[in-house]
């Protein structure tokens, strides 16, 4: 379980959960690959640091977590003053075709990324990737009190919006 193969075999496997946790944070695939691969980059340069007996997935997540907290804040400027190009996407949809089970996906998505992005990572990862409450505290470094109220905040909100579409 400790050789270098060993890490990396661990590593591919985590591959599709990273990618749906890249997305969920980034809110765009390119950006989400780009996330993923480099999250994967860090935790190959830094596998020493990990801990053998330790999550190798929620070490992997707080690195993906750290690596889109730098990228956010690089971007920030240029979030407010313009507007996302998915935003122009959403413009005119027909609301028939909510009843498809894509489309249903598609506004959920949709309403995640309107979260706020406190609210959104607690969601994708309690919610999506299925980890516990105590899991993501630790993962996150924050109280399992603050993890448990912007749950129950990003799902409600979730809600309301998916039930105003």
């Amino acid at each position: 379980m400790d050789s270098p193969a060993s890490f990396e075999d661990q590593l591919a496997a985590l591959l599709p959960r990273l990618r749906r946790f890249a997305h969920a944070l980034s809110r765009n695939p390119a950006d989400a690959d780009d996330l993923t691969q480099a999250a994967i980059e860090r935790a190959l340069r830094s596998k020493a640091q990990w801990q053998l007996g330790t999550r190798l997935d929620s070490w992997c997540y707080r690195i993906m977590r750290n690596l889109w907290i730098d990228t956010a804040r690089s971007r920030s400027r240029k979030e407010k003053l313009e507007a996302p190009p998915e935003e122009a996407e959403r413009v005119g949809e027909d609301p028939r075709e909510a009843m498809d089970a894509s489309l249903d996906l598609k506004r959920i998505m949709a309403a995640m990324e309107r979260l706020p992005d406190d609210q959104r990572e607690i969601v994708a990862l309690i919610l999506i990737e299925g980890f516990g409450y105590r899991e993501v505290s630790e993962m996150l470094d924050l109280p399992i009190g603050t993890v448990s109220s912007r749950l129950v905040r990003g799902r409600t909100a979730l809600l309301a919006m998916v039930g105003e579409q």
